[in-house]
């Protein structure tokens, strides 16, 4: 069944968020960042969001009458049948289509979320008995699942094994089929109803933790305009079509330029000092934050990462974190803005130092230095956060 098509509210409508729709733009922009987790208790307006953004999604070149959606400029990422089809022909013929975005409801069956299999015309037939999943169907789209929290176990697992990989693999009775699933991961969850799992926290690039505190003329003005489009939808996206086209155009400039932004080595260092400051664990942090804040230059029309890029990049990828092999609780927004402010001050001094924890040479010292510096492991930033410093809490 074709999936029915409703009214949404247009994204340049929505009252505040502002920190997360910039986490969905940029996503839009350049989908390589990979997706953004978003929970805050009930009602305030995560999803609407996310359901506006389909609107905005830019266009992506797909191979023509393939069934994954295949692009042709990334050889190794075809599937079977696009592989089969470049060796006798040498050509694959392409077209545009608009991204769009993918709903995994949490009643999913492995089969409809991976795919299933006719044993028996696989024999015969090979990938043609491949019925397709949600996550063919995401390949180079939004894969959306509202209260990922609450998504099982075993579905977790195989959209773990995909967004790692990004190629699904179908395996039963000793028969294996694969095709490519690249897909820009969002989800939404309220965190009174449970945490999400580790494996699962990680593997979301950013991450925006939303509330409810409007001001009395932000409700005031979103009552307005939920009740004005209820009325009369047409006229209300009628209205708001000039914001609409004017952002989406912004999204199209801005991917035009992502290519030619440059990341400063300077800018580079300072992000990899924070890092490392903050104890954030592993070092896939530092490649999102690099990604987003290039991302974020091009939507602003600039060529060069400024420190403003490199601060909302570095709030949006580390606010969800663990530390100190997940001793520690996420930094909070201060020290994350302390953190990275400091490594580029550092950074962008004569007297460079190769990492946060090494001290410039001085006269006055002698003895051998045996722990971090100002700007070090030992400093505040690796003793304080949003848990103050206290060793993370575990469920009994």
């Amino acid at each position: 069944m074709s999936e029915l098509k409703r009214s949404v509210l247009p994204f340049t409508s929505i009252v505040g968020l502002e920190h997360l729709k910039l986490a969905l733009i940029l996503n839009g922009v350049n989908p390589r960042i990979g997706g953004v987790l978003i929970s805050g208790p009930k009602g305030t307006g995560k999803t609407t969001v996310v359901r506006a953004l389909a609107d905005l999604l830019p266009e992506v070149d797909v191979v023509d009458d393939c069934r994954f959606g295949c692009n042709p400029s990334r050889k190794e990422f075809l599937c079977a049948e696009c592989l089969a089809r470049m060796k006798s022909s040498k050509e694959l013929k392409s077209h545009k289509r608009k991204m769009r975005v993918v709903n995994l409801p949490l009643s999913t069956t492995e089969d409809r979320l991976i795919g299933a299999l006719d044993i028996e015309k696989v024999l015969q037939e090979g990938i043609q008995a491949l019925r397709p999943g949600i996550l063919a169907e995401a390949h180079q789209n939004v894969l959306y699942v509202d209260e990922i929290n609450l998504l099982p176990d075993h579905l977790v697992d195989d959209l773990l094994d995909a967004a790692a990989t990004e190629v699904n693999v179908i395996e039963r009775e000793g028969i294996s089929i694969s095709h490519p699933a690249d897909f820009v991961l969002i989800g939404t969850m309220n965190p009174e109803e449970g945490e999400l799992r580790p494996q699962l926290l990680d593997r979301f690039p950013l991450h925006v933790a939303v509330d409810s505190n409007f001001t009395i003329e932000q409700r005031m003005d979103l009552v307005r305009r939920n009740l004005s489009f209820e009325i009369d939808p047409e006229r209300f996206l009628h209205e708001w079509s000039e914001e609409q086209a004017s952002l989406r155009e912004r999204i199209v400039q801005a991917k035009g330029i992502l290519k030619e932004v440059v990341l400063p080595e300077h800018s580079l260092r300072a992000i990899a000092m924070a890092c490392d400051a903050l104890e954030v664990d592993g070092v896939r942090p530092d490649i999102i934050i690099s990604k987003t804040a290039i991302t974020r230059a091009a939507l602003e029309g600039r060529k060069e990462v400024a420190l403003d890029d490199m601060k909302i990049a570095s709030q949006l990828t580390l606010s969800h974190r663990t530390r100190r092999g997940g001793l520690l609780d996420p930094p909070s927004s201060t020290d994350i803005d302390q953190a990275i402010t400091k490594a580029v001050n550092i950074t962008q001094k004569s007297d460079k130092r190769k990492s946060p924890t090494e001290v410039p040479p001085s006269k006055e010292e002698t003895g051998r230095r045996s722990s971090g510096g100002s700007f070090g492991r030992q400093s505040s930033f690796a003793t304080k956060g949003s848990g103050d410093g206290k060793k993370k809490r575990r469920g009994k």
